[in-house]
């Protein structure tokens, strides 16, 4: 994967964000050596966060099953009513 410095950025944001939109590969920024961010193209990061979202979702619903906080068919068709 490859990985760019934060002055890389400064000086070619134009010609880094052509190749993520391109690519559509992450790319890692460092600063002063260390990870610093990812720099990721907007449709990349709007379908990770719709996962995620699906699966806090998931794991929500596994919490209730464990806690047995689940109620029947019948129960729910009754509380709705």
């Amino acid at each position: 994967m490859r990985t760019e410095l934060v002055t890389t950025l400064k000086r070619q944001a134009t010609e880094l964000l052509a190749d993520i939109e391109r690519d559509r590969r992450p790319i890692p920024i460092t600063q002063h050596g260390l990870p610093g961010a990812y720099l990721v193209d907007v449709r990349s990061c709007q379908a990770q966060q719709q996962r995620l979202a699906v699966l806090e979702g998931i794991a929500r619903g596994e919490l209730v099953v464990a806690q047995r906080r689940t109620v029947s068919h019948t129960q729910a068709r009754t509380r709705l009513a």
